[in-house]
C-alpha cells in the first residue's frame, strides 16, 4: 500500500448514498483515492480482485452478494468498513474484526470517527474475516407495527400488510382497509421484514409475497404485480424481476 495514497473501494447499491459518502470521504481523507464503486455485491467482489483495494466500505444488505459474503472472500487483504441502515449484522461483523461500521444516512462527525480510526489502523496488516458473520441469527420480524393515521397510532397486525411505498420523508402502510405513516425507510423494512415474507420490488415498494396474485410484462417488458383483494398494481424495477422467474 502507498501510505499517501489509499485505495477505496465504495460498494452500495443506492447511487446517492455512494456519492455523498465519496464527497464526504474526499473532505475528511483528500489523500485516499477511490478505485472503484459498484452497486452490488457481485460487481464489489469483481472489483476487489482486480482493484486491490487497501480499504473497502461495503454495504451488508446489497443484491446479488451481501457486504458479508464479500469481506469473506478478502482474505486478510483489505481492511472493511460496512455501512448500513440496521446495526445488527454491523455490531456483530465489528467484534468479529471488521474496522468499523457507519448507519445509514452516513453522518459527518460518525464518519470522521471511523476514518480517524482508520488512518491509525490501515498500515497493519487486515484480518482474516473468512468467518465473518457465521452463526449471525437475523432479528426477528415485529409482529406488528405501530402508524399514524392522522393523530390517531395503530397498532397494524403485520399479516394484514399488502404493501410498503415510500412516500416524501416517510413509508405508507397499505392494508385492506386503512392507510397509514410511518418514518421508518422502505429500504430499512425491506431488511428487517425479508424473512417474514416481504420482499422490495422496486426502489418505492416492499410487497407482502403472500398478497401477490400474479406478475405480468406490458408490451413494452415492463412488468407488474396484480395484488390479491387489491386493485393497485404495483411496478417490478428490472433489478428485482428474477423474483417473479417462476411465475
Amino acid at each position: 500500500m502507498d501510505d499517501l495514497r489509499p485505495r477505496v473501494l465504495i460498494a452500495d447499491d443506492e447511487p446517492l448514498l455512494r456519492s455523498a459518502l465519496r464527497e464526504q470521504l474526499h473532505g475528511l481523507w483528500p489523500e485516499a483515492d477511490v478505485v472503484g464503486e459498484a452497486a452490488d455485491g457481485y460487481e464489489a467482489l469483481r472489483l476487489a480482485r482486480d482493484l486491490s483495494p487497501d480499504l473497502a466500505f461495503l454495504d451488508i444488505r446489497m443484491p446479488g452478494l451481501s457486504g458479508l459474503d464479500v469481506a469473506r472472500t478478502f482474505g486478510g487483504r483489505t481492511h472493511v468498513v460496512f455501512v448500513t441502515a440496521y446495526d445488527e449484522h454491523a455490531v456483530a461483523a465489528f467484534d468479529q474484526g471488521a474496522l468499523d461500521y457507519v448507519l445509514k444516512p452516513v453522518e459527518p462527525v460518525r464518519l470522521a470517527r471511523t476514518i480517524a480510526r482508520v488512518r491509525e489502523r490501515i498500515a497493519l496488516p487486515p484480518p482474516d474475516l473468512a468467518q465473518l458473520g457465521r452463526g449471525v441469527q437475523p432479528a426477528a420480524a415485529p409482529a406488528w407495527i405501530q402508524a399514524s393515521v392522522g393523530q390517531t397510532v395503530h397498532f397494524i397486525d403485520l399479516q394484514d400488510i399488502v404493501y410498503f411505498a415510500a412516500e416524501d420523508k416517510y413509508t405508507r402502510v397499505v392494508t385492506p382497509r386503512i392507510e397509514a405513516h410511518i418514518r421508518t425507510p422502505l429500504k430499512e423494512l425491506a431488511e428487517m421484514l425479508g424473512g417474514a415474507g416481504f420482499w422490495q420490488v422496486h426502489r418505492g415498494y416492499v410487497v407482502a409475497v403472500r398478497h401477490v396474485a400474479a406478475a405480468t410484462r406490458d408490451g413494452d417488458g415492463a412488468m407488474w404485480l396484480a395484488l390479491r383483494g387489491h386493485p393497485v398494481r404495483l411496478p417490478v424495477s428490472q433489478r428485482f424481476q428474477h423474483r417473479f422467474k417462476a411465475m
